[in-house]
């Protein structure tokens, strides 16, 4: 007799070996089985050649500022990202913990719809009440069984400059953050940006936390700290732990410095990512022409070998007035500002947005498309990687555990568009 909890997907192509046509057996949430010819099943989902893919992963988000961005005091009208951080500090302090969960679980929710299950948050700690942590600590619990969220414990406003902000962010990991953030690049001085650097390091070993640093989101290329964070945890040994998010000055550094950082990059095993959109609308601000692109040097980083991966950042905050977790669209622009279009890398892109963000939130244990993981993944309205990044493809269903989170009836439209040629 079949188990009633077991479903098969027939006919799909698993991203990776999406030459030839498999099967998915699902069983109690879990993946029993990737091949052909798989046992008989209660349910039989046929999937008429589309992609399946792990599930997006969103490795850099900032939960407790989404929909700011248009509310009383918010416009940034020079675009960069200092007045940005000038007008966050007087928005923030009209937050309650309840508009902020409300704010943060729409912003989820739009993440999700566009297939995302795996969330890194920043959340502002240079706030005595620490509001948004509290907002986002509750949601996360609230929130597991349908998408797994980390947050990063964030000195917004320095983690030195701001009073106390070392503090505080030392007791946001005692709530129970999973991660240690630091903005060094806006300290007041560089011995103090190092300085925050050092304690970063500090705390993650104590606290036994990863970490992932806000860090060198400047056109500057005297901006370095990326050299002292990777050095730091290299003599760690928690390369693989950290993530050095950003890095904008690294696309501005002469190749010189930048060959010898990759090799130690190389080393260290440390994680890489990249905000493109963002990046692109706050960075050579402060250029007239030729006016740079503000992306770190991610084809560099990607042909290294050094695990890099793409973030949203921002959904409509006082930073960037756009964004709507569509991570498709963060890897379309991605991928054009980094010239990393080749046939090869557009078929290998889609990891940017899924197994290396997995990789730099160390959950690849329970992320993947092998037998043993747990049932969650997406069917893309595409047939091929290829044709999943072209066209933009749209997020068909998502399961998670092996249950949907959602499932769109297959695209139709009310009145078929007719090209045939008419004669005259």
């Amino acid at each position: 007799m079949t188990e009633p909890t077991r479903r098969k997907f027939i006919n799909a192509r698993v991203y990776r070996q999406h030459d030839r046509l498999s099967e998915i057996l699902v069983e109690g949430g879990v993946i029993q089985q990737v091949g052909t010819g798989l046992p008989d099943a209660a349910e039989v989902v046929d999937l008429r050649g589309r992609l399946v893919v792990p599930p997006y992963v969103d490795p850099h988000l900032h939960l407790d500022y989404v929909f700011t961005g248009s509310g009383p005091g918010a416009t940034n009208a020079s675009g960069t990202l200092f007045e940005g951080i000038a007008r966050w500090h007087d928005v923030k302090k009209t937050q309650t913990l309840e508009s902020a969960k409300e704010r943060a679980l729409r912003g989820i929710r739009e993440e999700v719809l566009k297939g995302v299950q795996f969330v890194r948050t920043h959340i502002d700690v240079t706030d005595p009440e620490l509001t948004g942590l509290k907002a986002m600590l509750e949601l996360r619990e609230e929130l597991a069984d349908l998408v797994t969220i980390q947050i990063v414990a964030f000195p917004q406003e320095g983690m030195y400059a701001y009073p106390g902000g070392d503090e505080l962010v030392e007791e946001a990991l005692r709530m129970g953050a999973d991660c240690v953030g630091a903005i060094p690049h806006f300290e007041w001085a560089r011995e103090i940006g190092e300085r925050s650097v050092h304690r970063t390091v500090e705390l993650a070993t104590k606290h036994d936390k990863l970490i992932d640093v806000h860090c060198d989101e400047t056109d500057d290329p005297m901006s370095r700290f990326v050299e002292l964070l990777n050095a730091l945890v290299m003599t760690e040994g928690i390369g693989p732990r950290t993530a050095a998010s950003h890095t904008c000055s690294l696309g501005s550094a002469d190749d010189a410095y930048a060959f010898r950082m990759l090799g130690l990059f190389q080393r260290s095993g440390m994680n890489f990512i990249s905000l493109p959109t963002e990046n692109a609308y706050l960075q050579g601000r402060q250029d007239s022409y030729p006016k740079r692109r503000g992306l770190t040097r991610v084809k560099e980083l990607w042909e290294a070998g050094v695990n890099v991966c793409f973030g949203q950042d921002s959904i409509n905050d006082p930073w960037y007035p756009v964004g709507n977790g569509d991570l498709m669209n963060v890897l379309d622009n991605g991928i054009h500002l980094a010239q990393t279009m080749s046939f090869d890398e557009l078929d290998r892109c889609l990891d940017l947005i899924t197994y290396n963000g997995a990789r730099t939130l160390m959950v690849e244990e329970r992320y993947g498309l092998e037998a043993g993981k747990p049932a969650s993944f997406l069917v893309l309205d595409a047939d091929s990687p290829f044709e999943a990044v072209r066209q933009r493809a749209d997020v068909l269903a998502s399961v998670r555990d092996g249950d949907y989170l959602f499932k769109r009836p297959e695209p139709s439209y009310e009145v078929e568009l007719d090209l045939r040629p008419r004669p005259r």
